[in-house]
């Protein structure tokens, strides 16, 4: 379930009627109350009171949260069947957070898979020409 966090307290969301008047303001009426509510990136400014909010969904991905905190093994798979045109590292290399590591050409598109994190590449399991079918792993790294 999400979580709403202001000032990072948790907070519950009150029954409000909200409308959008122009990008990053908003309308807030609750109850006999009226309020016009600014939102930059993780702020919002109420009657000149300014919030940090923070919305928790353990369902979403979060990249910063995966890429360069993650431990142990990564494993770069093929989202699609494909052909395999390139291969841009070897086992034992180096790579970097969005670093090319294949490119795959699927349905006539050339897609290049990223390191999703740094790390080293720990095994390389195909080689340029080869056909790959929907989850097949490409590259390890760890």
């Amino acid at each position: 379930m999400k979580k709403i966090l202001i000032n990072g307290e948790e907070v519950q969301p009150a029954a409000a009627d909200v409308v959008e008047v122009e990008p990053g303001v908003y309308s807030v009426l609750a109850g006999p109350n009226s309020f016009e509510a600014r939102i930059t990136n993780d702020e919002i400014c109420v009657a000149g009171h300014t919030f940090s909010v923070e919305v928790e969904d353990p369902r979403q991905w979060k990249r910063s949260s995966h890429s360069t905190g993650a431990h142990g093994r990564v494993s770069i798979a093929a989202a699609m069947p494909g052909k395999v045109i390139r291969v841009l590292v070897a086992a034992g290399d180096e790579v970097a957070e969005g670093q090319g590591i294949v490119v795959v050409e699927a349905m006539k598109m050339q897609n290049e898979l990223k390191a999703p994190r740094k790390g080293r590449v720990i095994s390389v399991d195909v080689k340029a020409d080869d056909s790959v079918k929907p989850g097949a792993v490409l590259v390890t790294i760890e």
